[in-house]
């Protein structure tokens, strides 16, 4: 591919206004999955938009080749992908999976405290105050139900 998706993806939504919370490839890239935010919330008319504006743009890419394209609101327990996420979201409370293990674990389910640099300070269920590094957190999505 000539272009990078992800990028034209991410400029054309955040020229209209919105964060490109997610972008996804399925079914060997014959469908796309977006997820977009703003401040409020998102809703169906805010999708269509978006839709139809990437159809557009996308169908100007002759490289580009899908099926389909899905543009959808990141829902309440919303993927947390970029640093900027963790320091937006301080005080909330996430479930995360690291790279390698912490004290023979995975998986955690903490409240985010704060960002220092690089390095995501959280309290996590039975462990405490645990700093770990933005490059460890392999997932991390918030959990509405902690």
């Amino acid at each position: 591919m000539s272009i990078n998706l992800e990028s034209l993806v991410e400029k054309t939504v955040n020229n209209m206004g919105y964060e490109l919370v997610d972008f996804e490839f399925h079914n060997q890239g014959r469908l796309i999955r977006i997820y977009i935010d703003k401040l409020g919330s998102v809703n169906i008319d805010d999708c269509v938009d978006v839709s139809n504006q990437l159809n557009h743009v996308l169908s100007v890419e002759d490289s580009i080749d899908y099926d389909r394209l899905e543009v959808s609101s990141p829902g309440i327990d919303r993927v947390i992908k970029k640093l900027e996420d963790f320091s937006r979201f301080i005080g909330e409370k996430i479930k995360f999976k690291t790279r390698m293990p912490i004290n023979d674990r995975r998986n955690f389910k903490a409240k985010i405290l704060g960002v220092e640099g690089t390095t995501i300070i959280l309290d996590a269920e039975d462990e405490g105050e645990i700093k770990i590094p933005f490059g460890e957190i392999d997932k991390a999505r918030i959990d509405p139900i902690l």
